[in-house]
């Protein structure tokens, strides 16, 4: 299964988004000294989950860095996040 589809998976269990976008940018990172070269390295994920009210941004990435922690150890060098609760301005 590829990195795209892991990270979507793991994210909809674990934080009943009501919406998810996961885009790879990895391409934009190639030849980087720290990029990996597998194309599966660098993501951009704008999550939209009713699990995020009343948290601070902290708080939220932290929950979203928890449920990718297997993808971390491993082959993701890098997330750009933009989490939101239900109601709040989506920027992006």
């Amino acid at each position: 299964m590829v990195a795209e589809q892991r990270i979507k998976e793991k994210l909809w269990i674990a934080l009943e988004p009501t919406r998810l976008d996961v885009i790879n940018e990895s391409e934009k990172h190639a030849g980087h000294r720290s990029s990996p070269g597998t194309g599966e390295s660098h993501f951009r994920i704008l999550i939209v989950s009713p699990k995020f009210a009343g948290l601070s941004r902290v708080a939220r990435h932290r929950m979203v860095n928890e449920a990718l922690a297997d993808e971390l150890r491993g082959g993701i060098h890098a997330l750009a996040l933009a989490t939101y609760a239900p109601g709040e301005e989506v920027r992006g």
